[in-house]
């Protein structure tokens, strides 16, 4: 080749890397705007918005309210583009507001019909003037007209597409949902899927679709196939998906644009409790996985529960931020769990920047269970809510009126760490909803501090052996079904358990209709799964025997249950409480707490929120539950929601503070947002309430200066 020639090649090579290099970069986005889940591609909850200060947020009045055409538990963090604000209802309606005034512009979706799941907002894609939402209704997604609001038809089938598309057959009438908005990187989208977390589970393959499209564009089995990396640390049937399934991504992604990779948070494989039928390590269940977000290749991956039995899922997208660690810059992600540890490691090696220990793992009780002999604990930074090992008889709370009853209970429950569910009972603490939840951590990317809410809620896990075929041949077909598929939440006799939040079935009939019934065994509600695999007879027994009218003869075909036996069963989520619902351990039941990730030091760590039947005696500030995150601002603030009490408030995030608060129209189980239109700085919060036993609302409240 000619010499000249040569050198043109390599110009032209230099030229073209470059240019992708370039394409690559994040799209400059305004600092007035919050224009992706949870503010930015890097999960960080961080606006550098400073109208707002220290020395002003006292002054926070409300500015707009926005009533929705429906109510209930409100998740969704909005996004603002453009100076519109875009969000969801709490029946998944998705809406476009003018984000200076409140005012609706577009409403999308039938309040009858998608109100099957959570939803924790929506995504935006534009490329010129074709401006679109993605939204996710149930188990199908759709391409909205920004503007507009309509759907946009060149997308999928006539603008939605089935999010079951490109699973193999045995998944394709599973139940699924997505209740997180998805992650956009250059024409795809990755999109989280909500699965059944029992054994009929479908397989959590992580997929991307194209935005224009719909098109499927590439697929990750997070359970391997035979050939792929992990494939062993299965049975060798299990990505057959005849017994087992999950290990699937809900609670969201984040996007290295630059670098062009996703960082994938995973779940527990199915059944959650027993994994007789899964025995190994499980990858890609439970892990960290750094993928290349044009082809979903994996480049590494790190496994923060092997073989879980204790459904830790990874509850939150990571948080990408860069740290100093021995002099150098180091781009690292930071990674929350419910075990209430933060694993931190570089961004592209996958390297842990502190020490990660496998601990012994005591074995299990129950036949044919064979916990992973190890469990990795990260040396750094400490965790940021309590371990059950560590409790004693003294940590049964003081202000428990049945204290002594409490400590009899406490005294036969299995404790240690990574202790293996059991017929005796196990506790869980951090509980099954964390130490760290959906509501993820907030950050200041450029220094490296993690700012995260804790719950502090002891739950027990107790197991108990399934009744065999036999016994269930002696009940009627809708008390057959509800025996394998509901007595677990809802209970023998149909009481459930408000204080954990699940709801009796007595006396059904006398508030609620059978198409309501019908519809939510089928498609779920909230954080109820739907019953997918039941036939028609079989809901029809079911609904029949809630109603308690069941006519046996008339339903003596249905078929035996196609749920896979197993010989354990949980006995249901029981939060350990004492007589008056109030957690049986001692205070903090909640903190918020700042971490610097440079050293894996505290900064600071404080109850968060309050339970005013003890406020009102004089008991100090013990926390409370929380779902939903903070947003952090360069201005030094740190606002949250989240609190069981139903309060908004503002910190100083350099020591925790409290700043300002205010009691919302009901509480704000969501991560706000923040942005500023025609020069005024807005925080924004969604105040469903709901949860909790809290009361319903069903309001977007936005706040200003004065």
């Amino acid at each position: 080749m000619p010499k000249s020639l040569l050198t043109c090649v390599l110009v032209c090579t230099v030229a073209l890397i470059a240019a992708r290099q370039l394409a690559q970069e994040d799209k400059p986005v305004k600092n007035t705007e919050w224009t992706e889940y949870l503010g930015g591609p890097d999960r960080n909850h961080y606006s550098t918005l400073t109208q707002i200060n220290k020395g002003n947020v006292k002054n926070l009045k409300v500015a707009w309210t926005y009533s929705m055409p429906d109510s209930g538990q409100t998740q969704a963090n909005p996004i603002i583009v453009d100076g519109v604000l875009y969000g969801v209802t709490p029946a998944v309606q998705a809406f476009a507001l003018d984000a200076a005034t409140g005012k609706q512009i577009w409403l999308f979706g039938d309040k009858s019909k998608n109100g099957s799941n959570t939803s924790r907002g929506v995504s935006y894609w534009s490329d010129g003037a074709d401006k679109r939402i993605m939204h996710a209704m149930g188990s199908f997604l759709y391409a909205l007209d920004a503007k507009t609001g309509k759907v946009i038809e060149t997308f999928g089938d006539h603008g939605k597409i089935d999010l079951h598309t490109g699973l193999p057959e045995i998944a394709k009438n599973k139940y699924m949902v997505s209740n997180t908005p998805g992650t956009i990187f250059e024409d795809l989208i990755i999109m989280p899927l909500r699965l059944s977390e029992d054994s009929d589970a479908a397989p959590g393959d992580l997929r991307a679709f194209n935005v224009r499209t719909g098109k499927l564009e590439w697929t990750f089995h997070t359970i391997p196939y035979p050939g792929e990396f992990g494939y062993e640390t299965f049975p060798p049937d299990a990505y057959k998906n005849t017994f087992t399934g999950a290990a699937n991504n809900w609670s969201g992604t984040a996007i290295d644009r630059k670098r062009g990779i996703l960082y994938v948070p995973t779940g527990s494989a199915g059944y959650d409790f027993y994994g007789a039928k899964r025995k190994g390590q499980n990858l890609f269940a439970n892990s960290l996985l750094a993928l290349d977000a044009r082809t979903g290749k994996r480049l590494w991956h790190y496994q923060t529960m092997h073989h879980d039995l204790w459904d830790r899922d990874l509850p939150a997208p990571p948080n990408l931020i860069t740290v100093k660690h021995n002099g150098k810059s180091i781009d690292a992600v930071a990674q929350v769990s419910k075990q209430g540890y933060v694993f931190i490691f570089d961004r592209v090696s996958g390297k842990p920047l502190f020490p990660i220990k496998e601990v012994a793992a005591p074995k299990s009780a129950l036949t044919g269970e064979f916990p992973w002999p190890t469990q990795p604990v990260p040396g750094k930074p400490a965790t940021f809510a309590r371990q059950a090992y560590t409790l004693t008889e003294k940590d049964i709370s003081v202000y428990a009126p049945d204290r002594d009853s409490l400590v009899y209970k406490f005294k036969k429950y299995k404790k240690e760490l990574f202790a293996a569910p059991s017929k005796e009972g196990t506790v869980i603490l951090p509980g099954f909803d964390g130490g760290a939840e959906w509501g993820g951590a907030g950050a200041d990317p450029e220094k490296g501090i993690l700012y995260v809410n804790s719950n502090e809620m002891a739950w027990i896990l107790t197991m108990k052996d399934t009744p065999k075929e036999s016994e269930l041949s002696t009940l009627s077909p809708g008390g057959k079904v509800y025996t394998t598929y509901c007595v677990t939440c809802h209970g023998p006799q149909r009481k459930g358990n408000a204080k954990s939040g699940y709801p009796s079935l007595v006396d059904l009939g006398t508030r609620r209709d059978r198409p309501f019934v019908h519809q939510i065994v089928t498609s779920g509600k909230g954080m109820m799964p739907g019953f997918t695999m039941l036939t028609a007879d079989e809901k029809q027994a079911l609904i029949s025997f809630l109603f308690g009218d069941e006519k046996v003869e008339a339903v003596s075909a249905v078929p035996a249950s196609k749920k896979i036996y197993l010989p354990y069963q949980s006995t249901g989520y029981n939060k350990f409480l004492d007589s008056q619902g109030l957690p049986a351990i001692a205070p903090p039941w909640g903190t918020l707490n700042a971490i610097d990730l440079n050293t894996g030091e505290f900064l600071w760590k404080i109850p968060f929120g309050e339970v005013e039947s003890l406020r009102a005696k004089g008991v100090p500030a013990t926390g409370t539950e929380n779902y939903g995150g903070p947003v952090v601002t360069a201005s030094g603030l740190l606002f949250i929601a989240a609190t069981k009490d139903g309060k908004f408030r503002v910190f100083d995030k350099d020591n925790g503070k409290l700043l300002w608060e205010t009691m919302l129209p009901a509480a704000g189980f969501a991560t706000p947002s923040t942005y500023e239109v025609n020069g005024k700085q807005y925080v924004v919060i969604a105040c469903g309430g709901t949860k909790l036993g809290t009361k319903k609302g069903n309001q977007y409240v936005a706040f200003a200066l004065e």
